[in-house]
């Protein structure tokens, strides 16, 4: 049996493992049912990864997100490391070759999710495979108190029945204790193995600030920490907005929501993460394996939903060690927002009734069919048809897709198809003229012969890719030959696609997940209050608040955050005399606004307030029409 560290060695090209990976690969390693819990950058992967390549045999992984899937399963596959996913979209013919590749191909990773384990196929296909270990990733979706409970994942138990001496691994970034009892019950563990890391984090320094104008802080801090930052931000208009705005402070900035299409996320991704670009701004669809160990700050411009989802988005900082922070943005108007952002738009059962038999009629699906039916889905154009609310409407898919009635994958692409519609003598005529166009042109005359004959659906990436252009050019290019009347084009933008993973039983399909949707709705409100009860508590340490929630009651104070930096200050006495002096020194330059005060001469607001009060009424300075202060005798 090859020794893990020499795994590490050969694959990932480390030397050593990081806190508890090795004490968690070995119980793994030697068959115990082990649970893990290791905050964001914790190197959960590699608990599960190297004891299936230490062992003979196959892996099986449970996670729900088929982003993150696919992503393992590149890196893997890049490392030579013979891995798959079972996604949505496969027909049962490609999956019965899927799963025999598995059974006899010498394969070390199936990535699925937990409504394939439903499916008879898959079932009766992993009781023939030689399974080396089931790992369970997201295992926090197994628990109803869990922040992204699915029911589907308490069908993991059926692995223990169908490869029953096999051990398990379950792995999570977040869990308050209760959550934890949960994974280890529902998964119906035997003396567990339990490895939970201190969701402390020594280098971190939590900040919440309150502030009126938020970009003007968001611009000062960037300028203070020139190293690799996040910026969160709560929908796909404010990144561009926000990514707008630092770059003309001379900032540089990208930004990355679901919306993009996938070159546009690589090549934003690639700038940002080559350091090319400083800061990324982005919604929470950004960050999933992301390993970066030298961003220096995560802000958060806008709240976060709950405290899990803060702390894992926040633990994407400092992960080389050093200093780093994450920062809270608040003013008044937070705690509407947030609520109107997450509590006003929580679904009711019977809206979720009313969208899903929308839905089944969108796709013109009878009743009792579509079982395992994939389509190609346009969110924004559904809502229209049926005049929905659009954010009402995505939650309630959202509680679709959890509850396994639906499969939603968020997959951005253009559907183009297109007929040339006059001979091919007066195309290259026109060529003459449109040389820039010809290379587009002949590689779609010679990858769809029969153009001409009938309107043909094409593949923009592969034209593109044939060409050596971008699918943007050949979009245009298309709009160009149709407008010039060389061609008819049929040019349509799909964002999702829609795997319906039962039959259509209209109420009885949502009644059997009403109770699951209520307890979900009242959850997500306890952890919006408990988001908000965090960053309105100015009096305990930011670091301990966290702990605490996560069920770390021992935490000190840290020292460094927002509270205990705050409190350090007001221990020590401002020196106003020293301010004043100061103050009138910057004046004797010229006039001055408060904001470039407090940057020159490193003090508080509040204490630059009373010493620019006191100046006024000793009539030392006066205002000017602009806002700024100057001497009195200037």
């Amino acid at each position: 049996m090859e020794q893990p560290i020499n795994i590490l060695e050969r694959y990932w090209k480390f030397t050593a493992f990081r806190p508890e990976q090795e004490a968690i690969i070995n119980a793994v390693i030697a068959g115990e049912d082990t649970f893990v819990l290791l905050p964001t950058g914790g190197g959960k992967s590699l608990c599960f990864q190297i004891p299936a390549l230490v062992k003979e045999g196959i892996c099986i992984v449970i996670s729900p997100l088929i982003a993150l899937m696919k992503d393992q399963v590149q890196q893997l596959n890049d490392k030579g490391i013979k891995a798959m996913a079972l996604t949505s979209g496969i027909t049962y013919s490609q999956l019965d070759t899927l799963l025999d590749n598995c059974i006899y191909g010498n394969y070390k990773f199936l990535y699925l999710s937990p409504e394939r384990l439903q499916q008879e196929l898959v079932q009766e296909r992993i009781k023939q495979m030689n399974v080396n270990l089931i790992a369970v990733d997201e295992a926090h979706c197994i628990s109803q108190w869990g922040s992204d409970f699915r029911p589907a994942y308490k069908n993991i138990t059926l692995l223990r029945q169908l490869q029953p001496t096999v051990n398990v691994v379950a792995l999570t970034a977040s869990a308050k204790p209760e959550v934890v009892n949960d994974i280890i019950k529902e998964l119906d563990f035997i003396q567990p193995k339990i490895f939970k890391q201190s969701f402390l984090r020594p280098n971190l320094g939590y900040m919440v600030y309150h502030e009126n104008d938020k970009y003007y802080r968001l611009e000062t801090i960037l300028k203070k920490y020139k190293e690799p930052s996040i910026v969160y931000v709560r929908n796909r208009k404010l990144t561009l907005e926000v990514s707008t705005f630092l770059n003309s402070k001379n900032i540089g900035a990208t930004y990355y929501h679901g919306g993009l299409t996938h070159s546009e996320k690589d090549n934003n991704m690639h700038a940002w993460l080559q350091n090319k670009k400083q800061v990324m701004v982005a919604t929470n669809a950004f960050g999933m394996g992301i390993d970066k160990p030298d961003v220096k700050t995560v802000i958060h411009v806008n709240l976060p939903e709950s405290i899990e989802s803060y702390f894992q988005e926040a633990g994407r900082v400092g992960r080389n060690g050093e200093r780093a922070f994450a920062v809270i943005l608040k003013n008044n108007s937070d705690e509407v927002l947030v609520k109107s952002q997450f509590i006003n738009v929580l679904p009711t059962v019977e809206f979720v009734k009313q969208v899903y038999r929308k839905l089944c009629n969108y796709f013109q699906i009878s009743y009792g069919e579509g079982e395992n039916e994939t389509f190609d889905f346009d969110f924004n154009s559904f809502c229209k048809t049926y005049n929905y609310n659009t954010i009402v409407t995505y939650n309630a898919l959202l509680l679709l897709d959890r509850n396994s009635v639906i499969a939603l994958s968020k997959q951005f692409k253009n559907k183009v198809s297109a007929q040339f519609i006059v001979p091919s003598a007066q195309i290259f005529r026109y060529l003459e003229t449109h040389e820039n166009f010809s290379l587009i042109v002949k590689s779609t005359l010679r990858m769809y012969g029969g153009i001409f004959d009938q309107n043909t659906k094409m593949d923009l990436a592969k034209i593109a890719e044939k060409a050596a252009t971008t699918e943007a050019m050949v979009t245009h290019v298309f709009q160009q030959l149709e407008k010039d009347e060389i061609i008819t084009l049929h040019l349509a933008k799909t964002d999702a696609q829609v795997t319906f993973i039962e039959p259509r039983e209209d109420d009885k399909t949502i009644n059997r997940i009403a109770a699951i949707i209520e307890q979900q709705n009242a959850l997500k409100q306890q952890q919006v209050a408990s988001m908000l009860a965090y960053v309105e508590n100015n009096t305990v340490c930011k670091s301990m608040q966290l702990l605490h929630y996560f069920g770390e009651t021992d935490a000190k104070p840290c020292g460094i955050c927002s509270v205990c930096a705050g409190t350090k200050k007001s221990a020590k006495p401002p020196d106003i005399t020293s301010i004043k002096n100061k103050v009138i020194e910057l004046l004797e330059n010229g006039d001055q606004s408060s904001r470039n005060m407090v940057a020159a001469l490193n003090c508080t607001e509040t204490d630059l307030k009373t010493v620019l009060k006191l100046l006024l009424e000793h009539q030392i300075i006066k205002t000017t029409p602009q806002n700024t202060y100057k001497l009195s005798h200037l």
